[in-house]
């Protein structure tokens, strides 16, 4: 992880508007030239303490933070009474009546300022006083001048830039020009005779009614001698604008007045207003923020620096940055950053931080230059967000988008991309990788036995053990299914490739618990090497599947290299199917059908459907030829059903012409087992108009040999719609007598490898009379295929077959007459 300069777009519009109002707050605070702002905390000690107060006070932030604001700003005579100012705030949570204070420096010299007090407040309660202070000793000395003119305050009345109003009792008497403008006024008529209270709203902002404030105010004046407070007013124009007003007491020819000096400080009070939601907002953000010089040295941290860092605001005030101090980037990239935010104003991005215990942590980081008047920077403020729990978050996202949810390995994604980086690195160094794609072997039997759940802890136990065949550099990663691919990084050769391969197909082939179960599994691998055969991605992926594929041909749990002759073979695979694909909508099937012939009439009784391929390019192809790519590519439910309803059609059509014979059709595995097979039997049926008992399902004798329930289902809803069963390829299975017991079947078929040498192999000549007994025993018909000669023909009559089929019978497309009764010797 590291850093990234201006990446907003991680920062959403909302995000940089609050970011904004947050600059601007706190750049107010920072770059107030008139207005001293410093924060204490219920100890009295400084937390703040910026720019304009290091002007006023003659201490800099670095000295002032962490030490005591009395140590700093003295009250002479007078210490007793600012401290109960201050624990009111406290107490009472509310900002007191602004006033006049007169400090001692730490230097001895004395100022006079106005000074006003807010509580900083989180979480409803206090958590800071903020102190606003003017600087006003020139003020002051103005008024003394004026309280002393004597024969002289005539002219300085006049003169005076500050509006000056006097009063006789509520009646005002007389006005200066500064007045009149100040109230916008033309002439003294507008005032004259008219009292301050006609000038000001009903009600203070405060919520106070005018007329009382103004009563308490006046009474305490004539006691004291003079009053300063701020004051709503409203102009002659209807303005609002809020003044502060010094009311004093004076005898002027003899006459007891009060004149009230009157400043217009409606900027100022925007300012205040400014500055404590500055503070408000600074001790309230939860990102940490930092308050830097010119020199980026630590002149202010709000409280969730300390609460994110550890860090005491003593510990980093007047110091570098806790991040720069522990050196988590190079000096290079920090000058960048500066240099950024010197040019353009403003920088953010992801960087580390550090905590005051050592630990490195992200962050995301804005630093915004703060300008003066002149627009010289006089500051930086930097914003701080721990992002430690968005970078968790976008990791487990991230490993999620990666990773395979069931066996939590390297999905193809993930694969891809290292499998490209093994790549590069080969080409760089000249060494060997290898691809090698694993498919466990019968897995769906698996899931339609015991269940996908069972199916799930195969998966996730075959991906620990495939894990443990292989190196921490090496890669392994499941593409779904049952199907994996490892990538060996750095081999050194198909010998070590071999090695892998046979450790896997070692492991996968241990026997593992399932529930209550035992369950064994075997591996088909193909292994592509590079460069050998290919350098890149999609080819070593392609080549290492067809490598697997032919493993697969071979017999299954055998692993296999890639060789060009496979991916000839394959490439011809596709093309079939393609071809296949396009002859379903070409109508480019056909069927033939092979007479199936009462032994003892010598009648054809029935027909057995042989579909053909009258291929565009290499004539006709015979089922061996092409069904097993149909059922490798998912064609053959459509080509089942085609030869179905084709059968079903050619049977009625005989039948209309008075050869009521019976229509054989071989069903395969995918069409036994499929869910709809019972409702095509049905269409088919319906559609040729064909009575259930002129057709006659072939199925073998792997079908039915598992024995289980829907199995039997599916024969019994079959037997009992009226339709044949007969069992094909009997002998060549592992059926037992009290399997085919279980089945509502109609005869059995003799595989025609024992009619083949029943002349000359005595051992093939002794199985089918027993199965022609075991035929008996279950009250089936029996019939023998492939007869070609008459001694076959013969010694089948002798043991007692019903039927037979072959060459030596003749194809029933060749001599469509199927009412001609077949003689033979």
């Amino acid at each position: 992880m590291g850093a990234e300069g201006d990446a907003s777009d991680d920062r959403d519009a909302a995000g940089l508007a609050a970011l904004e109002v947050l600059y601007r707050f706190v750049a107010a605070v920072e770059v107030t030239p008139d207005v001293a702002v410093h924060s204490s905390d219920r100890n009295g000690i400084v937390r703040y303490w910026n720019r304009a107060c290091h002007l006023l006070f003659g201490v800099p932030a670095c000295d002032a933070v962490g030490r005591p604001l009395a140590s700093l700003v003295a009250h002479p005579e007078r210490e007793a009474e600012f401290a109960a100012v201050i624990d009111s705030v406290w107490r009472t949570g509310k900002a007191p009546l602004a006033r006049d204070w007169c400090v001692r420096l730490p230097d001895g010299s004395e100022r006079w300022v106005y000074s006003s007090h807010f509580p900083v407040s989180r979480g409803g309660q206090t958590r800071q006083v903020l102190c606003m202070e003017i600087d006003i000793t020139g003020r002051k000395i103005d008024e003394q001048v004026l309280l002393h003119a004597g024969a002289n305050f005539r002219q300085l009345f006049e003169r005076s830039t500050d509006a000056i109003v006097l009063v006789r009792g509520r009646e005002i008497v007389d006005v200066n020009p500064a007045a009149l403008q100040l109230f916008r006024c033309d002439g003294n008529d507008a005032m004259v005779g008219r009292s301050l209270l006609d000038f000001s709203p009903p009600v203070q902002p405060s919520g106070e009614a005018s007329m009382v404030r103004d009563a308490a105010l006046a009474a305490r004046t004539f006691s004291d001698g003079n009053q300063r407070y701020e004051w709503m007013y409203q102009s002659g124009a209807g303005e609002s604008f809020w003044a502060e007003v010094l009311l004093t007491s004076v005898a002027v020819d003899h006459q007891h007045l009060a004149f009230a000096v009157i400043r217009d400080i409606s900027l100022r009070k925007a300012t205040e207003r400014t500055l404590t939601m500055a503070a408000q907002v600074f001790e309230n953000c939860r990102d940490a923020i930092l308050i830097l010089d010119s020199s980026y040295r630590v002149v202010a941290v709000n409280r969730a620096f300390s609460d994110v860092t550890g860090y005491a605001p003593e510990g980093v005030i007047g110091q570098e940055m806790p991040s720069l101090r522990a050196g988590l980037h190079e000096p290079a990239f920090h000058q960048q950053i500066r240099d950024h935010v010197d040019a353009h104003g403003h920088w953010e991005g992801e960087v580390f931080s550090a905590r005051r215990g050592g630990e490195v942590f992200p962050v995301w980081a804005a630093l915004t230059a703060i300008h003066d008047s002149a627009n010289r920077i006089t500051s930086y403020m930097a914003i701080l967000s721990d992002i430690t729990d968005r970078k968790q978050v976008e990791e487990q996202t991230r490993h999620l988008a990666e990773h395979d949810f069931l066996t939590d390995l390297p999905n193809r994604v993930l694969f891809l991309d290292r499998l490209q980086q093994a790549l590069a690195t080969a080409r760089r160094q000249h060494t060997r990788v290898a691809v090698m794609f694993l498919d466990l072997d019968r897995f769906k039997a698996i899931n339609d036995t015991y269940g996908h759940q069972a199916g799930d802890i195969v998966l996730k136990e075959v991906a620990a053990r495939l894990v443990r065949c292989v190196r921490g550099v090496d890669t392994v990663s499941r593409q779904g299914g049952d199907e994996f691919v490892v990538i060996l990084a750095d081999i050194g050769g198909a010998d070590q490739a071999a090695h892998v391969a046979g450790s896997v197909m070692q492991a996968v082939s241990q026997p593992m618990t399932v529930g209550q179960r035992q369950v064994t599994l075997s591996a088909s691998i193909g292994i592509s090497i590079c460069p050998s055969d290919g350098d890149d991605v999609d080819t070593l992926l392609k080549h290492a599947d067809v490598a697997m594929y032919h493993a697969k041909q071979n017999g299954r749990n055998a692993f296999q290299f890639f060789s060009p002759e496979m991916n000839a073979h394959v490439v011809e695979r596709v093309q079939m199917e393609n071809k296949l694909r396009q002859a379903l909508e070409n109508r480019e099937f056909l069927l033939e059908y092979q007479p199936e012939i009462d032994i003892t009439s010598g009648r054809t009784i029935g027909v057995e459907a042989l579909i053909r391929w009258r291929h565009p390019q290499r004539g006709i192809l015979r089922p061996d030829q092409f069904i097993p790519v149909a059922e490798a590519c998912g064609l053959m439910l459509a080509i089942g059903e085609w030869v179905l309803r084709e059968a079903c059609a050619r049977a009625r059509a005989w039948r209309d012409q008075g050869c009521p014979v019976v229509v054989a059709v071989n069903l395969s595995s995918v069409q036994f087992t499929h869910d709809k097979l019972l409702d095509c039997v049905d269409d088919a049926l319906a559609s040729a108009g064909l009575a259930p008992q002129f057709l006659d399902l072939e199925i073998t004798e792997g079908m039915i040999q598992t024995g289980d329930a829907a199995t039997i289902a599916t024969v019994n809803a079959l037997r009992q719609r009226g339709v044949l069963l007969t069992v094909d390829d009997f002998g060549t299975g592992y059926s037992s007598l009290s399997t085919l017991r279980r089945y509502s079947l109609t005869k059995l078929k003799i595989d025609r490898s024992f009619v083949d040498d029943i002349t000359r192999n005595p051992a093939d000549a002794a199985i089918i009379p027993a199965i022609i007994a075991v035929a008996r025993s279950l009250k089936l018909r029996v019939i023998a295929e492939g007869v070609e000669t008459a001694e076959q023909l013969h010694f089948l009559q002798q043991h007692g077959c019903d039927e037979y089929q072959g060459h030596y019978a003749g194809m029933a497309s060749i001599n469509p007459d199927l009412g001609i009764t077949r003689r033979h010797p």
